[in-house]
């Protein structure tokens, strides 16, 4: 459909949700999929998944955040797999709390994943890019990257960083045929994170996924497809006159 056959594509985070969502559906549009991803075992799963499609997948376990996983990790999938078309950073972490309360190892967990995982990913796969004079990067922000949140402050600032960032990247590299952008996802089920974060919410008596969808335009969660949809296009010679975009997912939930 996008006529992706052929290229590689490493997506960051894909043992699960929304990362597993945009592997497969790269995979389907015909892509050699690498996954890092510190999950080793979701991960493994993902990765038979995809060989159903018929399309080679590399594995390699690692934290984005450390960057001795990145430089060991992100290598060896490049030597594996070769030139890489398609970056997805998609691993992320979400840690509620008030900035005045939370601990200090939540925000630096959050930012060290969030930012420092993507700044880590993007050095060592881009240059070969720039070698190539071609390749797509997306990057998985959130609609939180563009308005915040009470209560998740750390998160915000983190995914306003992911939004600035590509917004940089984009003016830096686009000389060279690399195009950086970016999604936006608003309230997606049907994750790790979204059960994670709905115990964190029960507890603190904050209102459920199911009741916040009720307030969105299309009356429904976003799910993982809806984020791959996305990313699959703007990975696409057909979104090639788009760089440094951050577009929202949301169904309505917000519009800016």
């Amino acid at each position: 459909m996008y006529g992706l056959q052929g290229r590689t594509a490493i997506v960051t985070g894909a043992a699960h949700g929304i990362g597993r969502a945009i592997a497969m559906r790269l995979a389907a549009e015909g892509c050699d999929i690498g996954i890092f991803d510190r999950d080793q075992k979701a991960a493994e799963a993902s990765a038979t998944a995809i060989r159903t499609t018929g399309r080679k997948v590399t594995l390699v376990a690692g934290d984005v955040s450390l960057k001795e996983d990145v430089r060991r990790g992100i290598g060896a999938l490049m030597s594996e797999l070769g030139s890489i078309d398609i970056l997805v950073n998609n691993a992320g972490i979400c840690r509620i709390g008030s900035l005045l309360d939370m601990k200090d190892e939540d925000w630096t967990s959050t930012f060290g994943v969030n930012v420092d995982g993507l700044f880590h990913v993007s050095r060592a796969v881009v240059p070969q890019m720039i070698a190539c004079r071609s390749g797509s990067v997306v990057n998985i922000a959130s609609w939180m990257g563009k308005s915040a949140v009470a209560e998740y402050g750390a998160y915000c600032a983190s995914k306003f960083a992911v939004v600035a960032l590509t917004q940089a990247m984009s003016a830096e590299v686009g000389e060279f045929g690399v195009r950086v952008n970016a999604v936006a996802p608003g309230l997606i089920v049907n994750t790790k994170m979204r059960d994670e974060s709905e115990i964190d919410r029960q507890r603190q008596g904050l209102a459920t996924a199911a009741d916040r969808a009720k307030s969105i335009p299309l009356r429904r969660p976003g799910v993982p497809n809806d984020i791959a949809n996305a990313v699959a296009f703007l990975a696409s010679d057909q979104a090639g006159y788009i760089t440094g975009e951050t577009i929202g997912i949301t169904g309505g939930l917000w519009n800016d």
